[in-house]
C-alpha cells in the first residue's frame, strides 16, 4: 500500500501534506514530456510522493521510471512549489496540500513504456501545444 496509503487508513480523506518530487522530461526539440493518469484522465508530469529514507532526487527517478520506463540522467533542481494553487482534492475525497518539488532534465535513455495501472498514455508536448486538462498539482508548474 505504501506511505501515502498506510497515513489515510488513519486520517481518512483529511487533508495531508505530502512532499513529491517530478521532473520536467525535455526531448531533443525540447517538448515536454506528460503522462495521462488513469486517476482523473488528465496530463501531468511524472513523478510522485516521496517515500520514508528517499532522497528527493531518487523519488523522481524511481517515479519517473515506474511510471514512464525512462532511465534518468542528470537532474537539475527547477523550483519548489507549494502554497494554496497546489492544494487539490482527489475524485476519491482524499484532500492534499502538495508540496512538490520539480526538477529538469534532457538525459535520459530507455523506451516510453507507461505503467498500465497509473498512466493511460506517454506524449511529448511543446511549449505551445500543451494540453487543456491539466492534472491540479501540475498546473502552476506548467505555467
Amino acid at each position: 500500500m505504501g506511505y501515502v496509503g498506510d497515513l489515510r487508513l488513519l486520517v481518512g480523506t483529511r487533508p495531508l501534506i505530502l512532499v513529491g518530487a517530478a521532473v520536467i522530461v525535455r526531448d531533443k526539440r525540447g517538448a515536454t514530456l506528460l503522462q495521462r493518469r488513469v486517476d482523473n484522465n488528465k496530463w501531468s508530469l511524472p513523478g510522485g510522493a516521496l517515500e520514508p529514507g528517499e532522497t528527493l532526487a531518487e523519488a523522481a527517478r524511481r517515479e519517473v521510471l515506474e511510471e514512464t520506463g525512462l532511465s534518468l540522467g542528470e537532474l537539475t533542481l527547477l523550483d519548489v512549489f507549494s502554497g494554496p494553487d497546489m492544494f487539490y482534492e482527489l475524485l476519491n475525497g482524499d484532500q492534499v496540500h502538495d508540496v512538490n518539488v520539480i526538477f529538469t532534465t534532457s538525459a535520459w535513455e530507455g523506451g516510453l513504456r507507461p505503467d498500465p495501472v497509473e498512466i493511460r498514455e506517454l506524449r511529448f508536448f511543446s511549449a505551445e501545444s500543451l494540453p487543456e486538462e491539466i492534472s491540479p498539482p501540475d498546473r502552476p508548474v506548467l505555467r
